[in-house]
């Protein structure tokens, strides 16, 4: 069968491409610039994105499977911008007869996943709580300063490793009986920011410092990034008001993988360079 992965040279959507690889899939993925894509030789990269409706018409041709992600591309101070016309990525897929289609929720829901009870695009969605990648970001601060600045220091949450929900997507696109369900995705543990920084600091092998700020200067920082006030809002909630699913482990990895869900000490470990 032959799978087509937007987002393919995102964080997620590698581990999406590599685990379909591994069980036999033919992997298409969707890129703007496909000369610098960097995926395994077997993948075939053609050029468009999901802004573009001739583009995703194109590249849906023979395709069996699809992997979508809900965004157009990264905004400033992070994220991505939600497709603001779903329906010229929801009707080349229903019009190409596609039987099976995974969506990557990116934070809150946006115009792609209100439009899709109604698609009649047979679906799964993926609802990762929080991302093991994102403590990327604390790469230059631990090299620079031996530790982190954070706001609402005390939060808590279950982190999923990026290569489960690989996972769970190639497994969800290549077999039936996912169609219709919502994968809320999580790791095996719920964990404090003392608890992440700890981790990476025993992969590194020292102590590692987190310093809480103020909740108006987390504000002013994130401001600073560039992110706009809708984007704040929803990190003062998330953080200051997190929903319980949060800080919630589930068994999904587990009982879709038939494996334990990667720890964020292994993910720690995997990843000490970038903190080194």
């Amino acid at each position: 069968m032959t799978v087509l992965v937007t987002g393919a040279t995102g964080t997620v959507g590698r581990e999406v491409v590599r685990a379909l690889l591994e069980r036999g899939a033919a992997v298409r993925a969707l890129s703007r610039e496909p000369a610098t894509a960097g995926l395994d030789r077997s993948v075939e990269v053609v050029r468009g994105d999901l802004t573009d409706p001739a583009s995703v018409d194109r590249a849906l041709a023979g395709v069996d499977a699809v992997h979508l992600i809900t965004f157009d591309g990264p905004r400033r101070g992070g994220g991505g911008a939600p497709l603001q016309d779903p329906d010229a990525v929801l009707r080349p897929i229903r019009e190409h007869g596609v039987g099976r289609v995974t969506v990557l929720q990116n934070g809150y829901p946006g115009p792609l996943e209100e439009a899709l009870p109604d698609s009649g695009v047979a679906h799964t969605m993926l609802l990762p709580v929080e991302f093991m990648a994102n403590y990327a970001e604390w790469a230059e601060p631990i090299k620079e300063a031996g530790g982190v600045e954070e706001p609402y220091a005390d939060r808590r949450s279950a982190p999923v490793h990026p290569a489960d929900i690989g996972d769970v997507a190639a497994l969800a696109l290549t077999e039936d009986g996912h169609a219709g369900r919502t994968y809320t995705l999580t790791g095996p543990d719920v964990l404090t920011l003392r608890d992440k920084l700890d981790a990476i600091g025993a992969a590194l092998g020292r102590e590692l410092r987190l310093t809480p700020l103020s909740e108006d200067e987390g504000v002013a920082r994130w401001r600073a990034q560039g992110m706009d006030d809708e984007a704040i809002g929803f990190m003062r909630w998330v953080y200051g008001d997190p929903p319980e699913v949060g800080y919630t482990v589930t068994d999904t990895v587990p009982r879709v993988t038939g494996r334990p869900a990667r720890s964020f000490a292994q993910w720690a470990v995997e990843n000490v360079g970038l903190f080194r």
